[in-house]
């Protein structure tokens, strides 16, 4: 035995080691079996797949962001919301291709943008060289015009809607002379507002209930009896035409 281990030094001294080790575990309590003696491998993040088994966008580096989503150039917002959002479910999990259609989306949302601004801007543009050109009469008539605010111009135009609402709802009953004092209170109240002279808004408020009455008392009879509900009178109809140019006169009058 002697022999066999001088012969071989590598192998009885492999072990020669394993039996001290289990002698010195064995004292410890400890059970020691080389052979279930594990070695980890380090894995490198190389060997992986980028974005793990998730499937790779083909049109990564398609330069046209159209192109790149799979849409027309003409296509609506719509269309390319609808385009990114299936092409990110398609290609989840894999980071590159998430960055790439997200980055055509980009583009195509800010050349949008772009374009609505300057479309806008030129509507602008087109409309203030039109008031220019104008006659003088046309341009003194519009120094009275202004365009208020589309929340204001929703707030008023509900209020005498209702109040036309109101008027029909209880034309079996009476005339609409109490509806009609309401509008006219609240037209001078925003003429107020926004003259700042209580007297100027109060001339401009009758004006325009006056000129309401007058057209809708010429133009109502005009129109055929078969388009009118049996119940609404001349006095009802003629208070809805004024309505209007109340409406008109507190909102769009500086």
């Amino acid at each position: 035995m002697a022999s066999s281990s001088v012969s071989n030094p590598t192998i009885s001294t492999l072990f020669l080691g394993d039996k001290i080790r289990q002698n010195q575990n064995s004292k410890n309590g400890i059970i020691y079996n080389p052979i279930f003696k594990s070695h980890k491998i380090p894995r490198c993040a190389v060997d992986m797949p980028h974005g793990g088994n998730a499937p790779t966008f083909p049109r990564i580096k398609v330069w046209d962001p159209y192109k790149r989503l799979g849409i027309s150039p003409y296509a609506s917002e719509e269309e390319i919301w609808s385009a990114r959002n299936f092409l990110l479910e398609q290609y989840a999990g894999h980071e590159r291709s998430e960055e790439s259609i997200e980055a055509a989306f980009e583009r195509l949302l800010m050349a949008s943008f772009q374009h609505r601004k300057k479309t806008k801007i030129n509507l602008k543009s087109r409309l203030k060289k039109k008031v220019e050109e104008s006659p003088p009469w046309i341009k003194n008539l519009l120094n009275f015009v202004e365009l208020p605010a589309v929340e204001v111009i929703f707030r008023r135009l509900f209020l005498f809607a209702f109040m036309g609402g109101w008027s029909i709802m209880n034309s079996s009953e009476g005339g609409p002379a109490f509806q009609v004092a309401v509008s006219l209170a609240a037209c001078i109240y925003f003429l107020n507002e926004k003259t700042k002279s209580l007297a100027r808004a109060f001339v401009i408020g009758l004006g325009a209930l006056a000129t309401g009455w007058i057209c809708g008392s010429i133009f109502v009879p005009m129109i055929p009896t078969v388009l009118i509900h049996p119940t609404w009178t001349l006095e009802l109809l003629t208070s809805l035409v004024a309505y209007v140019f109340l409406f008109l006169a507190c909102t769009f009058l500086k």
